[in-house]
């Protein structure tokens, strides 16, 4: 049974820059929200959409991008 449950409050979050970005103008920027979710957006669109994680799916988010 899947339970959907409220997304965190992005409006305040303190986003920064992917040690794992280019020096061009593509980045990924990531941001802690509040009951250990992570979030995920596009630098180049801050206001646009954001990819929202628990702690268990950032960590197999990361596992996955590790392995490609």
């Amino acid at each position: 049974m899947h339970v959907n449950h409220p997304s965190p409050d992005i409006t305040r979050a303190h986003w920064r820059k992917s040690s794992h970005s280019g020096s061009g103008n593509q980045c990924v920027e990531v941001a802690a929200l509040t009951g250990d979710h992570r979030a995920v957006r596009d630098s180049m669109d801050p206001h646009g959409p954001a990819l929202m994680f628990t702690r268990s799916e950032w960590h197999r988010f990361l596992e996955a991008v590790r392995r490609a």
